[in-house]
C-alpha cells in the first residue's frame, strides 16, 4: 500500500467525499483488485470446479476466474438486472478461445435474483464468494443470509469480505464508505458473527484481510477483513440432489466455452498441431537437403565442380529432438516425405491430448493423408503450399 500525503479528497473504492486538509490513502493495487486477487489465489490453491459469485455486480471477478483452468462452471447472482445484461457480453468467448480451446468445458451463467432466495441450481458448489456483500443487508436480511448460503447452498468453501470499521479512523470522514451500507463492523464484531455462523452450520473459519495499514497504524488491521469458511461436515442429502427444487432465479446470460472435451474442437487442435510439427520437420529436412545436395568434388583451374547427393542425410536434430533419437525418424521416398505417428505423438501436447498412436490415427482419419499401413503422415516434399 502506498500512502499519499496530499491534502485532497478521500477516496475508498471509488467513493469521494470533500474533506479539506486531510490525507488521502491510496492502495496499490486498488483495494477491489486485491480482493479479487485473494479469491483467485484461493481458486489456484484449492482447484474448485464450480464457483459462484453472489452479488457479482459488474462481473469483474467472473472475468478473472474464467481463465482458471480448473473451473468448469461459473455463476454470478445479482439483484441488478440491467447491470447483468450490460456486462454479460464481456464473458463471451473470444477468437483466441476458439483457436486455443480450454482443456475442460466451461459454462458461465448470470442469474437475476436475490441471494437471500433459495435456488437449487446453486447447490453442489465448491466455492461461493460474497465480496463486499453482507454490509448491504439490513438486520432482517442479514439474519436470513446464513441459512440460505451456509445452510441451504452449503458449499465446500465460502469467502466473505466486508469493510473493517477499525480502519475507518484513518479516513477523513466518519461516515460509512458507501451510502448503501447498512453497517460496517469492527474486527471483533465480524469475527464474533462469523464464528457463531461457522459453529452453527459446521464450518471452520480463518480470518485475514487485504489493504495493509500505513506504518505506525498497524493496530487498526487491514482495510478489508475476510473470513474463509470451510465445510467440516458431510454434505446433507438435500444438498446432493442438485436438480430437485425450485428455480427462482431468472437466467440473464449464459455461454459455453470451446474445450478439448468437445470432439470437433479436439480434432481441430490435433490436426493443426500435426500439420505444424510435420511442416516444421519437412522444412528442416529441406534445408539440410539444400546444404548437402551439392558438394565440392575436384578443382580445375580454380573452378570447383559439384555433384548431387542422391541420398540426403537425416535432418539435423535440435537438443529437444536428441531425447527422441530412439523414436522412428522422418524419412523420404522419392518426392514424398513421411513422419511416423510414433514420432508425432512424442511431442508433449499431442501425447497429452491423444494418449496413444491409435487415438492419434483416429483423429487424423479422412483429414490427413497417411501411408498405406497408416503408420506415418505422408506429404509432398517439394510442395511449399502443403499447409
Amino acid at each position: 500500500m502506498a500512502e499519499n500525503n496530499i491534502e485532497c479528497n478521500s477516496v475508498v473504492d471509488g467513493n469521494v467525499e470533500e474533506v479539506p486538509n486531510k490525507k488521502i490513502i491510496k492502495f496499490n493495487p486498488p483495494l477491489y483488485k486485491q480482493r479479487y486477487q485473494f479469491v483467485k489465489k484461493l481458486v489456484e490453491q484449492h482447484q474448485p470446479k464450480k464457483v459462484a459469485d453472489l452479488g457479482c455486480g459488474d462481473a469483474c471477478l467472473l472475468m478473472i476466474l474464467k481463465y482458471q483452468k480448473c473451473i468448469e462452471e461459473l455463476v454470478g447472482v445479482d439483484i441488478n438486472e440491467e447491470r447483468l445484461k450490460w456486462n454479460g457480453s464481456r464473458l463471451s468467448p473470444c477468437m483466441g478461445d476458439h483457436l486455443d480451446p480450454r482443456e475442460l468445458d466451461l459454462v458461465i451463467t448470470l442469474y437475476h435474483g436475490s441471494v437471500l432466495e433459495k435456488d437449487c441450481r446453486l447447490l453442489g458448489f465448491d466455492l461461493v464468494a460474497c465480496i463486499e456483500l453482507i454490509e448491504h443487508f439490513d438486520s432482517e436480511d442479514l439474519a436470513k443470509f446464513p441459512e440460505v448460503v451456509f445452510g441451504y447452498m452449503s458449499p465446500a468453501m465460502i469467502v466473505i469480505s466486508t469493510p473493517n470499521s477499525d480502519y475507518n479512523s484513518l479516513f477523513p470522514s466518519a461516515v460509512f464508505r458507501d451510502s448503501d451500507h447498512k453497517f460496517e463492523w469492527s474486527r471483533m464484531q465480524f469475527q464474533t458473527w462469523a464464528l457463531d455462523v461457522a459453529n452453527h452450520y459446521s464450518y471452520s473459519v480463518e480470518f485475514t484481510g487485504v489493504g495493509e495499514p500505513p506504518a505506525g497504524a498497524e493496530d487498526v488491521g487491514c482495510c478489508t477483513q475476510i473470513g474463509v469458511f470451510r465445510k467440516i461436515a458431510k454434505a446433507t442429502e438435500s444438498a446432493v440432489l442438485e436438480h430437485h427444487g425450485k428455480h427462482v432465479y431468472e437466467v440473464i446470460y449464459t455461454t459455453s466455452y470451446p474445450s478439448l472435451q468437445q470432439m470437433d474442437y479436439c480434432r481441430r487442435v490435433v490436426t493443426y498441431l500435426v500439420y505444424r510439427e510435420v511442416n516444421r520437420m519437412k522444412r528442416r529436412y529441406q534445408v539440410s537437403l539444400r546444404q548437402h545436395e551439392l558438394e565440392p568434388e575436384s578443382a580445375d583451374n580454380g573452378n570447383p565442380t559439384r555433384k548431387f547427393i542422391s541420398d540426403p542425410p537425416v535432418p539435423v536434430l535440435t537438443e529437444a529432438d536428441k531425447a527422441m533419437e530412439m523414436i522412428p525418424q522422418p524419412f523420404c521416398i522419392g518426392d514424398k516425405f513421411y513422419v511416423p505417428l510414433e514420432r508425432i505423438i512424442a511431442y508433449p501436447r499431442l501425447g497429452h491430448i491423444c494418449g496413444n498412436v491409435e487415438k492419434l490415427r483416429e483423429f487424423l482419419a479422412d483429414v490427413v493423408e497417411l501411408n498405406c499401413d497408416g503408420s506415418a503422415v505422408k506429404v509432398d516434399l517439394h510442395d511449399c503450399g502443403d499447409y
